[in-house]
């Protein structure tokens, strides 16, 4: 799919005020570059509150197409990934209230997650032993953050994970500063050094590859048909 030269990564590219413009003036197929700077984040804040793998991957693809349908509403004082966050929360909030409505309660100790999910990059080139020791310090890692309440699971996700600013944290979830970074302290101190001391926390929660490509086609299917 041709974007116009314009490139994925934010920061060295084409702002992505300039990208909404464009694809408010006509150019659609421009979204899937604002989908491919955000997977990654959108994806690591909606686990933080949603378990099940497909409901993830559905929540992300009700929030890009919303966030679609609501581009003109952004007004570019706030950073485009901040603007969809705070959506992508309100429809995992939606979610999670519409299961208690049916009372499918999120179930935060389900079994599930006793396993990985996540691939570890560049992981075929460590010789068997070494792979394994690593994927088991990633599971440990990763079972250590979902075991956290969710208000500070999400804290932990978006300012160590993502590294996020405080400040934008606090307009994301809409609360204070001052709460950002106490969240952030209690959430420090309920994971133990031992469980994720040996594993990258850039590796973790990862939504790339083929899941990726698959998120962006399936959106920007809907959008141009």
């Amino acid at each position: 799919m041709k974007t116009s030269g314009i490139g994925y990564n934010s920061g060295h590219e084409v702002q992505d005020s300039v990208v909404v413009e464009k694809i408010l003036s006509g150019e659609k197929e421009l979204f899937e570059i604002l989908m491919r700077r955000n997977n990654q984040k959108l994806y690591r804040v909606i686990k933080s509150y949603l378990r099940d793998e497909a409901e993830v991957e559905d929540v992300m693809q009700n929030t890009y197409l919303k966030s679609y349908e609501k581009l003109y509403q952004f007004n570019q004082k706030a950073n485009f990934s901040t603007w969809l966050i705070r959506i992508g929360i309100n429809e995992a909030l939606a979610r999670i209230k519409s299961k208690r409505k049916n009372h499918l309660l999120l179930n935060i100790d389900s079994p599930l997650f006793h396993q990985s999910v996540f691939r570890l990059p560049g992981s075929d080139n460590l010789n068997p032993e070494k792979n394994m020791i690593k994927q088991e310090a990633k599971q440990m890692f990763e079972k250590a953050i979902e075991n956290l309440p969710s208000k500070y699971r999400v804290i932990y996700m978006l300012g160590k994970v993502e590294e996020m600013p405080i400040a934008e944290i606090s307009t994301c979830l809409n609360i204070s500063v001052g709460n950002v970074k106490v969240r952030l302290h209690r959430a420090k101190t309920m994971l133990k050094e031992s469980l994720y001391a040996s594993v990258s926390t850039a590796e973790a929660f990862e939504f790339g590859f083929g899941r990726c490509d698959k998120m962006v086609n399936q959106v920007m299917k809907s959008i141009l048909q």
